[in-house]
């Protein structure tokens, strides 16, 4: 994508309806071996500022950076012309996309005049903008809170003033920089006790799902691919699907019915996207456990998205960074066929017979999602077999475990240990004997 020019504005970087106007850069290192293209990545960028609704986004240009400069980021040059367009179009926030250290950051607002966000601020931004529910409210703010404890900057206001002197070991602004580290240290023990409870609550309902094994289908996948279309259109349901980058956040449950008649829990989750900070990884970790609990794993692609393949990429490293079990089946949906033109289409159709474990589909319309429903149906349909285990007193893990995944059909005492018969799939003994 060319540079875009900021469009005329005026003064206060209002556009007059109450939006901040905003601008995107997009620092270009290639060198540091980026996947994207940098077009493509400042496209993204820009969607995701888009997402909030109290910007103004008046445009985005991508930088060429041989290398980051360390107080400034930019160089010299490129910062007095920057801010020159800022002050001529009236700019009020610019987005970095990308890291920008504490001390870069405090650079480029003084110079510039402005409000100052890298990527993790603005995916900070969207998502509590977005959390609904009492729990993702308190995921996002642990997620915040652990990103400002490194910056101690704008959200705790009342580091703009420092103590007054009374001989304080180290001066003012130190005892005032600690004196804020542990009141975030002490928010983030107050949010993680109320997101534990949160956990337990969710174990409680896995724990009744087990006594009445019906398999959990999950859906991943990059934010924007059609997840949430196709959740719905599967089941019925009404989340919000949108074109817009994490239209949902919130974990949505529902029980889908397959040809065979057999039932399944299918679970939306959030989506995914390249650089996820690593706080929301932690954040969200709670959330995403309906993945790493999964019986079968649906990743849902947009096919049709020029950089598809990158995406994927990026959804299986945050996969793998979860601890999502490499046995659990999962199978590619190449989704939105729809936007395809007939050769792309016809020759995408052509893989997905060739290749097991991929179907392509349209959420939209709903083409290709009987012969989907039928692989779920097919991979969900591993055979079962009994057998009998003996296990000794001190075995109470494995015991545990076999009990939490339902499998167990009779048990006694016996010499030194538990019988007990078991009816389970090859996959579930293999994680059993992993214990």
């Amino acid at each position: 994508m060319s540079d875009r020019p900021p469009r005329g504005a005026g003064p206060a970087g209002d556009d007059g309806a109450g939006r901040t106007r905003a601008y995107v850069l997009h620092p270009d290192l290639r060198a540091a071996g980026a996947r994207r293209l940098p077009g493509h990545a400042l496209d993204e960028a820009l969607a995701l500022a888009a997402a909030l609704p109290h910007l103004d986004v008046v445009g985005g240009e991508v930088v060429r950076l041989a290398r980051p400069h360390a107080g400034m980021l930019f160089g010299s040059g490129k910062i007095a012309e920057l801010k020159a367009r800022f002050e001529e179009a009236g700019i009020a926030l610019v987005l970095v996309d990308g890291p920008v250290s504490p001390v870069q950051q405090r650079n480029l607002e003084k110079e510039w005049q402005v409000k100052l966000l890298d990527r993790t601020g603005l995916i900070l931004e969207i998502f509590a903008d977005r959390a609904r529910t009492r729990e993702g409210v308190l995921q996002v703010e642990l997620a915040a809170l652990s990103y400002q404890r490194t910056r101690l900057v704008r959200a705790w206001t009342h580091l703009e003033r420092q103590r007054g002197g009374f001989g304080f070991v180290g001066g003012p602004g130190e005892t005032q920089i600690e004196a804020d580290r542990r009141a975030i240290d002490d928010e983030v023990v107050k949010i993680r006790r109320q997101l534990a409870k949160g956990v337990k609550t969710r174990e409680l309902h896995r724990a009744a799902r087990r006594r009445v094994p019906f398999p959990v289908v999950a859906l991943v996948g990059y934010t924007n691919a059609g997840k949430s279309t196709l959740f719905n259109r599967m089941t019925g349901a009404d989340v919000l699907a949108r074109d817009m980058l994490f239209a949902t956040l919130d974990p949505t449950m529902r029980a889908l019915a397959l040809p065979t008649g057999e039932r399944v829990i299918l679970s939306d989750t959030v989506g995914f996207v390249s650089d996820l900070p690593t706080q929301l990884v932690a954040a969200f970790r709670a959330t995403l456990e309906e993945v790493l609990e999964a019986d079968l794993i649906l990743h849902v692609r947009d096919i049709a998205h020029p950089e598809s393949e990158e995406q994927a990429a990026d959804v299986v490293d945050i996969l793998e960074s979860l601890g999502v079990d490499p046995s659990v089946p999962l199978i590619e949906v190449w989704n939105k066929i729809d936007l395809l033109d007939a050769d792309r289409r016809a020759a995408l159709l052509a893989t997905d017979a060739r290749r097991p474990g991929v179907h392509a589909a349209s959420a939209l319309t709903g083409e290709g999602l009987d012969g989907l429903l039928a692989a779920v149906s097919e991979a969900l349909g591993e055979e079962r077999v009994h057998e009998v285990l003996h296990l000794g007193f001190g075995e109470g893990r494995r015991r545990a475990w076999l009990h939490e995944q339902g499998v167990v059909t009779a048990e006694s005492e016996a010499d030194g240990g538990f019988a007990l018969s078991v009816h389970w799939t090859r996959r579930q003994k293999g994680r059993f004997e992993a214990i």
